[in-house]
């Protein structure tokens, strides 16, 4: 049975997510995030004691799919081909539901880089995996050799760019709202042609 307090953090939670996916994380004030959950400001501090705090709480549920979701990926029996257009489905499919994610995990990265590996090593992703079978397709000749850390980096800056430079690339090619969401739809089928077509034989 659910405690009124349990009700109320995740009234919070869901609350805080719908704010920061509108204004994202910098532009998010507690105060925002307490009327939209119908709470006044001295509850929502009682809960989470910072902005910092509740995003984290807002991140660890994304990252608690994402990143399980990740490491079956990688230990899947599929082809390295299925698996990197696996990998950007679930990548953007998550970007897409929480867009305000990439600027703040960027600007953790930068300031306390510790508070988000821990999530990757919970997880207990291994990417050197994803290395091993690289080589092994290579040398059967499926696919050309390339490093796994070039080729995860490359796919998560095609994925986040767009999400972290929207009002730039939004401005640059003159779209509005409606038609940057068919963009970012679109951004799929291109980045999974770019990668697989990167790694031919």
């Amino acid at each position: 049975m659910t405690t009124s307090g349990e009700s109320t953090e995740n009234q919070i939670l869901i609350a805080a997510r719908e704010v920061f996916i509108v204004k994202g994380f910098e532009g998010t004030r507690m105060q925002e995030i307490a009327d939209h959950a119908g709470i006044n400001k001295a509850l929502l501090h009682y809960y989470f004691r910072s902005k910092e705090k509740l995003f984290e709480a807002v991140f660890s549920e994304v990252a608690a799919n994402l990143f399980p979701a990740m490491k079956q990926l990688l230990e899947a029996e599929l082809g390295i081909k299925e698996k990197l257009t696996f990998f950007v489905k679930i990548y953007l499919k998550a970007l897409q539901e929480n867009p305000f994610i990439p600027s703040f995990v960027i600007n953790t990265l930068n300031s306390n880089p510790e508070s988000f590996l821990k999530y990757i090593k919970k997880a207990g992703i291994k990417p050197l995996l994803l290395q091993k079978q690289i080589e092994d397709e290579a040398s059967r000749g499926m696919i050309r050799m390339v490093k796994a850390e070039h080729l995860v980096v490359n796919i998560i800056a095609l994925c986040i760019f767009p999400f972290v430079a929207r009002p730039i690339v939004q401005n640059i090619f003159e779209m509005n709202n409606e038609e940057y969401q068919i963009y970012l739809s679109a951004r799929e089928t291109e980045i999974i042609d770019f990668v697989l077509k990167s790694i031919q034989a």
